[in-house]
């Protein structure tokens, strides 16, 4: 008996060693945006956690998500002229200012837009995602402002061009004759 039990142990450790070189693929890595967004979605969720009382991110709105974008203000490294400040509206400015440091808007846009698109992966439904809340939208245009003018450069909005599609050779023959109005 003990030759049979050698025999299925050294088979079952041949067994065990052979399973271990076959293991499942690894998933892909993830993409810079895929890391960034799981790492800001991590982040507010710790953010929520430390409140006091905690917040649960079912029980998270828009206020939840603003103050956590002013919370991020002390991180921030654009500086942002106030009003009575000399260098307010100078784009360039030539001396150091004691104005604070901010996030800028272009981050805070990107934020929200990658916290947006985490909370409807993580089983948020769009018609609830607080990170979409017209509130969210007006804080961030008010700060797009604010930043806009105490750098003295005004913010405008990019038109977009239509695209003028030319007509080719045998695009005539394909539509249908205009009507003619009455006279």
């Amino acid at each position: 008996m003990s030759d049979d039990l050698a025999k299925v142990s050294a088979e079952g450790s041949s067994r065990s060693t052979v399973n271990n070189h076959h293991q499942p693929p690894q998933p892909a890595p993830l993409s810079r945006y895929e890391s960034q967004k799981r790492r800001d979605w991590n982040t507010f969720g710790q953010y929520l956690k430390n409140q006091r009382p905690p917040v649960a991110l079912s029980q998270c709105n828009c206020n939840h998500v603003l103050d956590f974008l002013r919370y991020l203000d002390q991180f921030g490294k654009t500086k942002v002229h106030q009003y009575g400040c000399v260098f307010f509206g100078q784009p360039d400015p030539p001396a150091p200012c004691t104005c604070p440091l901010r996030q800028a808007w272009g981050s805070l846009d990107a934020l929200i837009g990658r916290l947006r698109a985490a909370y409807e992966e993580h089983g948020g439904s769009p018609g609830s995602n607080p990170f979409g809340n017209g509130a969210i939208r007006v804080y961030l245009r008010e700060v797009r402002e604010c930043q806009a003018k105490a750098r003295g450069i005004a913010y405008k909005k990019k038109k977009r061009r239509k695209n003028q599609i030319k007509p080719t050779v045998g695009d005539d023959e394909a539509k249908p004759p205009a009507k003619q109005l009455p006279s």
